[in-house]
Order: C-alpha cells, then sequence, then structure tokens
C-alpha cells in the first residue's frame, strides 16, 4: 500500500500561479496529476515516470510544469497562468510499474476571474 499526501491548493486569480506538490510513501514508477471540476469526469493534467519522461494534456501545455524529487518521492506540478476553466479538486496518482495505482485525496484548487 503506498500513502499520498497532497498539498498546495487554494484560491487564486486568473493569471496566477500555485504549485502543487504530492509525497509517496515509498518510490513510485510514474506520478502524476489529474483533476476533476464539478459535474464533469477525472481528467488527466500531467504525469512523469522515475526517468522524468512527462506527459500533458494539451489544455496545460505551456503554462504547467510536471517534476518530481525521486530523492523525496516527491512530484510537483507548478501552474502558471491559470484560467478560470483550471478550477477542479486536483488528484495525485502514482502508479507501479506493474500496475497498481493509488490516488491521494485531493487538493481543491479556485481559479477567479
Amino acid at each position: 500500500q503506498v500513502q499520498l499526501v497532497e498539498s498546495g491548493g487554494g484560491l487564486v486569480q486568473a493569471g496566477g500561479s500555485l504549485r502543487l506538490s504530492c509525497t509517496a510513501s515509498r518510490s513510485i514508477f510514474r506520478m502524476g496529476w489529474y483533476r476533476q471540476a464539478p459535474g464533469k469526469q477525472r481528467e488527466l493534467v500531467a504525469t512523469i515516470t522515475s526517468t522524468t519522461s512527462t506527459t500533458y494534456a494539451d489544455s496545460v501545455k505551456g503554462r504547467f510544469t510536471i517534476s518530481r524529487d525521486n530523492a523525496k518521492n516527491t512530484v510537483y506540478l507548478q501552474m502558471d497562468s491559470l484560467k478560470p476553466g483550471d478550477t477542479a479538486v486536483y488528484y495525485c496518482r502514482a502508479d507501479q510499474v506493474w500496475g497498481s495505482a493509488y490516488w491521494g485525496q485531493g487538493t481543491r484548487v479556485t481559479v477567479s476571474s
């Protein structure tokens, strides 16, 4: 079992920035962020593997940056140029190479116009 501890959500004005953090209780192959807006399905935001291979949703490319510190089992999501459409609950996800997946409890991000 893997525990994930998230932090960094909050309220910010459009155009502002926030940084999310997620720390896992052990080393993880792939870590990432997903988000779920009210009335919508959960969607991928960005992922990063232990070898720092990254993927991004088209909607956040150029604005969000995912990174990780393997020594701390921590993944970060730097969110810049935030838009009201980025408002959602952001969930950390951890995937082991053999297929096990774990979710954090979520952190709320609200972007005001």
